[in-house]
């Protein structure tokens, strides 16, 4: 008697992202003694924790003068969970960022897939650098769902039938798409973060503008809420001065 063979996963098709806060050591006490230690030596922590007031000035100070060191004495680290061509993008960012992803040369890689929500505008006007994106139709919309879930399924039934012939992950991954899923543990301190968003998030207290893909937009958004519960006065002071990056 021998073993059924394995079923193979059907395709699954998300509109989102996952972004999840995974461990950290960061918060706003972090700045402020990494910049005292410069005019007022060590000190202990209940010391910095004093004056509230005065803590809020030197953080707002420091970005505003873009003296950027302190804000890096922290660390965050995310599980994040995308499509690859987002990742593409993600790994632009390499100053203050470590990556590990998910390795399609080692493991199977599951079939999930993105496809655009329906609040996801499809269309794009205009030339490079004065362009906007716009709703689309709904025969537009009909036409993307459908033919993206066609080619994914196509090209996942590629790569399991090369598997299924022995060929090597690494050389049959090569038939699967960019909106295929990945994950990677990304980590980053409060400077490098600020840089990130202040690229690919777009923010009505932004002082220079930024264009970014929304599915990228979605990973910096969720980053920032989970940043603003543990540094609340630096990202305050973020927004204050216009999101540039100190």
């Amino acid at each position: 008697m021998t073993d059924a063979p394995a079923e193979t996963a059907k395709p699954s098709f998300r509109s989102d992202v996952t972004v999840e806060l995974v461990k950290h050591s960061a918060s706003d006490t972090d700045v402020l003694w990494a910049a005292r230690v410069s005019t007022a030596g060590e000190q202990s922590l209940d010391e910095l924790r004093k004056d509230p007031e005065r803590s809020k000035g030197l953080i707002n100070y420091l970005m505003r003068d873009r003296h950027g060191s302190p804000f890096e004495h922290n660390s965050m680290t995310f599980f994040v969970s995308a499509p690859i061509f987002v990742f593409r993008e993600f790994h632009r960012h390499r100053a203050g960022w470590s990556y590990n992803e998910e390795s399609g040369r080692y493991r199977e890689l599951q079939p999930v897939f993105y496809v655009p929500g329906d609040d996801r505008r499809l269309v794009q006007e205009g030339r490079p650098g004065q362009y906007r994106f716009v709703e689309g139709s709904a025969e537009q919309r009909a036409l993307t769902g459908r033919v993206m879930e066609e080619s994914y399924r196509q090209a996942y039934e590629a790569y399991q039938e090369m598997l299924a012939a022995g060929v090597a992950r690494e050389v049959a991954r090569a038939v699967l798409p960019v909106g295929l899923f990945s994950s990677m543990y990304a980590t980053c301190n409060a400077r490098s973060l600020m840089h990130f968003l202040g690229l690919r998030t777009r923010h009505e207290q932004a002082a220079v503008p930024s264009f970014p893909q929304r599915e990228i937009e979605m990973v910096g958004e969720r980053m920032e809420a989970e940043w603003a519960k543990l540094m609340p006065l630096t990202h305050a002071a973020f927004n204050a001065n216009g999101r540039v990056a100190p």
